[in-house]
């Protein structure tokens, strides 16, 4: 049981993790998308959306695992640096994701996935497609996390993730009726995702093997 745990805990510590510092941007989007909920638009719609969008991100990220499988861990470890340079441009050059997403919300960009799910309704198409739109730095951290973890793991991780999904749309339709919490939200939130992402690069560079792999090769040890 203790032996269990220990594989089990880790990577639900490590699935929330990542979950978290790709997506708290998405609260934002979401924010907007439920504070217009009407007779057109319906939180059903919003939450099939994400979790459409979000799975198109996940099956983008996979062949970093089949690739694990493939290389040697301490040099799949290497992509441990993704996140890490992630979280050192978001720190030296910020931006607003979120911002920027909203913007594409607005062009309508849902017609890029029409083709693929024509009988699926457009205001689900809409957000999904928000969601693979500002998924780029979800990309940039999954692969690398996937990678790194044999099928256990990986299905741990996932298991997270979806669970996640429907909380994150939770919060969002209740901060929606709390505008002062969105507002702290938004003001510190950026600041510690790059700190955080550059824990999660570290760590995966740690857990490979890839630092003691190199150091012992540096050293001659």
């Amino acid at each position: 049981m203790n032996q269990l745990s220990l594989q089990i805990l880790p990577n639900i510590l490590q699935g929330i993790t990542a979950f978290v510092v790709t997506n708290l941007d998405d609260i934002m989007v979401l924010m907007v998308y439920f504070a217009q909920v009407n007779a057109r638009l319906r939180p059903w719609q919003i939450v099939t959306g994400q979790y459409l969008g979000f799975g198109i991100l996940i099956l983008l990220s996979l062949p970093g695992y089949f690739g694990g499988r493939l290389v040697p861990a301490h040099w799949i470890g290497l992509l441990g640096l993704v996140p890490l340079g992630i979280g050192l441009k978001m720190l030296f050059s910020p931006n607003n994701e979120a911002e920027d997403a909203v913007q594409v919300l607005e062009s309508g960009a849902s017609n890029r996935l029409q083709r693929f799910f024509a009988f699926v309704p457009p205001q689900v198409l809409q957000v999904a497609t928000i969601t693979v739109a500002n998924g780029g730095d979800n990309l940039g951290i999954y692969v690398p996390l996937f990678a790194s973890k044999n099928l256990a793991g990986l299905l741990i991780i996932l298991g997270t993730f979806l669970l996640l999904v429907g909380i994150w749309c939770y919060i969002a339709w209740r901060l929606v009726k709390q505008p002062t919490v969105s507002r702290v939200l938004g003001e510190y939130g950026d600041r510690l995702i790059p700190w955080v992402l550059m824990a999660l690069g570290c760590y995966i560079l740690y857990e490979s093997g890839t630092v003691a792999y190199f150091f012992k090769s540096f050293f001659n040890l």
